[in-house]
C-alpha cells in the first residue's frame, strides 16, 4: 500500500486505533471492576450515540459509494468529498467511530473504557488522520489545502 501513490499508508488501521483502547478498558473492568458506577443516564446517552454513529457513518459511506472513491486500505482515492458530513468535519467517519466508542463504553458499562477515550483519539490522529492528511495534500494539492482551511479536522 505504501508504494501506491493512489492509496494512503496508515500507521495504524483506524478501527484498531479506536477499538483497542475500548477493549483494554473492557478487559480491565472485567478483571478489576470500575472504581465508580455510571448512573442510569448512561443507557439513553449511550444508545443515542450508537444511533448517531449509524446515521452519520451511513451518510458518509453513501457519499463514498456515490463518488466511487476508495474507503478501505489499499483502495484508490479518487475524490475529495466536500458535501454532507464532510462540510462539518474532514474526518466524519472517525468522528462517528469515536461516538460509537463512547456509546459502547456507556452501554457496556466500562469506566476504564471511558478513561481510555483520549488514547483512542490520539491513536487515530497519529495512526490514520495525520498520514491521511499528508496523502491528500500530496494527491490533490491546492484543492485539498483549501478544503482543509475551510473545514475543521474534527467538528
Amino acid at each position: 500500500m505504501a508504494d501506491d501513490p493512489n492509496t494512503v499508508a496508515f500507521r495504524l488501521w483506524p478501527p484498531i486505533a479506536i477499538g483497542a483502547p475500548l477493549v483494554v478498558g473492557w478487559v480491565v473492568t472485567a478483571i478489576w471492576g470500575d472504581p465508580v458506577g455510571l448512573a442510569g443516564w448512561r443507557i439513553p446517552v449511550g444508545g443515542m450515540l450508537v444511533l448517531l454513529f449509524v446515521a452519520w457513518n451511513g451518510w458518509s459511506l453513501r457519499l463514498f459509494a456515490r463518488r466511487r472513491t476508495g474507503l478501505l486500505p489499499g483502495q484508490s482515492t479518487s475524490a475529495v468529498i466536500e458535501e454532507g458530513p464532510y462540510r462539518l468535519s474532514r474526518n466524519p467517519l472517525y468522528v462517528g467511530l469515536l461516538a460509537l466508542y463512547l456509546g459502547l463504553a456507556l452501554l457496556i458499562p466500562t469506566f476504564w473504557g471511558l478513561a481510555l477515550f483520549p488514547a483512542a483519539v490520539a491513536l487515530v490522529l497519529w495512526g490514520a488522520i495525520l498520514p491521511e492528511e499528508r496523502f491528500l495534500h500530496a494527491r490533490f494539492g491546492p484543492r485539498y489545502d483549501e478544503y482543509a482551511r475551510r473545514v475543521r479536522r474534527w467538528l
